[in-house]
């Protein structure tokens, strides 16, 4: 309730089907953003902000990734459709013996 949506990719294209009773009833802000057509100087303090500001969290183990499946390397097939289902929340995982 109350949250924001954030698109940051549109890997299956420009249209997307939405149910809008659903974002009503949640109360949803619905945003998105596309690094691609930005300049090398925004995209170089980005990075710069990142390193400053993320990577930190990251390293104390205050943010971390979710995960939602993971698979040996001969498996990676199998790794590759579900990740063009979309049908996951979090991160698919390769694991190297």
């Amino acid at each position: 309730m109350d949250g924001r949506l954030v698109y940051i990719s549109s890997m299956r294209g420009k249209d997307a089907q939405i149910d809008i009773r659903q974002i009503m009833e949640k109360r949803l802000t619905i945003t998105g953003s596309m690094l691609k057509p930005r300049d090398a100087a925004y995209k170089a303090r980005l990075a710069a902000d990142i390193e400053a500001q993320v990577w930190p969290l990251i390293a104390k183990g205050a943010m971390k990734p979710l995960i939602y499946k993971t698979f040996p390397l001969e498996q990676a097939a199998e790794a590759q459709q579900l990740m063009e289902s979309s049908e996951h929340l979090g991160k698919i995982l390769l694991r190297v013996s």
